[in-house]
């Protein structure tokens, strides 16, 4: 799997760099992903501008992964997903669950608000009577 990693102050950018995102990719991706989930920060953008077909296990995974991101408190934020991409997500039922973006500058920002969100929630918790 060719990935180049890009790593910023909030987050760190996975940018797949193959047309084809295959089942047969599935491990090394899982592995890569709780690799990143590891490292501080914790939070994913997922750059899928270069993948121009997905499988449907692959896709499956991706929603799973990042499903288990945010049960962690870990933003995970997909963008530049192409048009036979997207449509794979959206015939598995899949893209009404998931945090995608049409841009990169766009996942920033959910990523960034994310992370406001959870500091100021954190906050509440903390001052609970």
């Amino acid at each position: 799997m060719n990935v180049k990693l890009d790593t910023k102050e909030k987050f760190i950018t996975m940018e797949l760099l193959e047309p084809l995102f295959s089942v047969n990719m599935a491990d090394d991706f899982a592995a890569e992903v709780a690799g990143i989930q590891q490292q501080q920060p914790p939070h994913l953008l997922l750059n899928l501008s270069m993948v121009n077909e997905i499988d449907a296990e692959m896709a499956t995974l991706v929603a799973k992964l990042q499903s288990d991101s945010y049960k962690k408190s870990h933003s995970f934020v997909i963008c530049c997903l192409n048009p036979q991409v997207e449509s794979i997500f959206k015939t598995l039922h899949l893209i009404e669950d998931m945090n995608i973006t049409p841009t990169l500058s766009e996942a920033w920002d959910i990523i960034q608000m994310e992370e406001i969100e959870r500091e100021l929630l954190s906050g509440f918790d903390d001052n609970e009577i």
